[in-house]
């Protein structure tokens, strides 16, 4: 199922929660080294897919030990950082991922476990 999100520059205004991660797939090559033009219910049956990382959650939170009561004070949240960027390039389960579609382009989001390779490249988007 596909949830579609619209309005003007809703990527921009997109924040990520935890270890999730927001991905534009890179469409796959639909012909063979053979020559030979796959239909897409062929390509749509791969289990490993790659993409760009758009978004990227801040990571995992960190439990802190709270002397006082923890609704006090919400501003000290620690977080262990993900490993993936934005702008990477990244190999990861498709079966893990969920559509959404930001302004007429589709998306998917998935947690950084189901990432398997991290391609990075300082200059890809400069």
């Amino acid at each position: 199922m596909l949830a579609m999100i619209e309005g003007t520059d809703t990527l921009k205004k997109v924040v990520m929660l935890g270890d999730k991660v927001l991905v534009r797939p890179i469409e796959g090559n639909s012909q063979t080294r053979s020559g030979l033009y796959l239909p897409p219910t062929v390509q749509e049956k791969e289990e490993i897919t790659k993409g760009y990382v758009m978004k990227a959650g801040p990571g995992f939170p960190i439990p802190a030990v709270q002397e006082d009561e923890p609704w006090k004070d919400q501003d000290h949240v620690k977080y262990i950082p993900l490993q993936v960027k934005e702008g990477d390039q990244i190999l990861y389960l498709k079966r893990n991922a969920f559509e959404v579609e930001l302004d007429t382009e589709k998306y998917q989001i998935l947690s950084q476990n189901a990432i398997l390779m991290i391609v990075r490249d300082e200059g890809l988007f400069e």
